[in-house]
C-alpha cells in the first residue's frame, strides 16, 4: 500500500476502474429511464449458455444478469473494496471477499425492492368475461347479421364494446340489451 501517497496500486486502480465504470453506467441507466427514454443497448437480450435471460424495462423486472445488476454491482464491487484498502487497511484477500460480498448483496437487494415493486403493479385492463350477464344499451344500432356498439356498465364504469345480436336481429340505437357471450373483444347480446 502507499499509505497517504495519491499514488494508487494495482488493486487499488482496478477497484476504482470497476466503481466508475458500475456507478456511471448505472447513473446513466438511471436517468434514462427517469426521463422515459430507451436505452437501445439495455433493451437487447442477454444469451447465457443456452439460457435466454430476457430484458423486460415495462414491468420494472430485475434479474441478475441485466445492465442494473451487473452495473450496481460493480460500482459496489468497486466502491467497497477500494474502501477497504484505502481507508481500513485490510489486506487484499479480505478487501475482494467484502467487495465481492456487497457487489452480490447490492444485487439481492436491489432485485428485492424490484420485485416488491412489481408486485404492486396491475394491468389496469379489465377481463371483457365479466360483462357476461349484465344489461346496457345500444350505443350504435346493431345492424341485422352484422355489428353496433353497446354501452355496459362494468365495475361501476361504463364500457363501450363492439356487439352483435345472437339471434342476427336488428337492435336500434337505445334500445336494452343483455350480454350473452365474449367472444375476444365482441360482445354477442339479445334484446331484453
Amino acid at each position: 500500500m502507499n499509505g497517504a501517497g495519491s499514488e494508487f496500486s494495482g488493486l487499488e486502480m482496478f477497484f476504482i476502474i470497476c466503481a466508475v465504470i458500475g456507478g456511471g453506467l448505472f447513473i446513466v441507466r438511471f436517468v434514462i429511464q427517469f426521463f422515459g427514454g430507451s436505452d437501445t443497448a439495455a433493451d437487447t437480450d442477454l444469451e447465457v449458455g443456452h439460457a435466454d435471460v430476457d430484458h423486460v424495462d415495462a414491468d420494472v423486472s430485475f434479474k441478475l444478469l441485466t445492465l442494473q445488476g451487473m452495473t450496481a454491482f460493480f460500482m459496489m464491487f468497486g466502491l467497497v473494496g477500494f474502501a477497504m484498502l484505502r481507508e481500513s487497511h485490510a489486506s487484499g484477500a479480505v478487501a475482494l471477499a467484502s467487495a465481492l460480498a456487497a457487489g452480490i448483496g447490492t444485487v439481492w437487494l436491489i432485485g428485492r425492492i424490484f420485485s416488491s415493486v412489481k408486485k404492486l403493479q396491475c394491468s389496469g385492463t379489465m377481463a371483457n368475461e365479466g360483462a357476461i350477464g349484465e344489461q346496457g344499451t345500444v350505443y350504435l344500432t346493431i345492424r341485422a347479421k352484422g355489428t353496433g356498439k353497446v354501452q355496459v356498465t362494468m365495475h361501476g364504469r361504463p364500457r363501450e364494446f363492439e356487439a352483435t345480436a345472437k339471434d342476427g336481429a336488428e337492435i336500434k340505437t337505445g334500445e336494452r340489451i343483455r350480454v350473452l357471450e365474449v367472444n375476444s373483444s365482441m360482445l354477442v347480446v339479445e334484446k331484453v
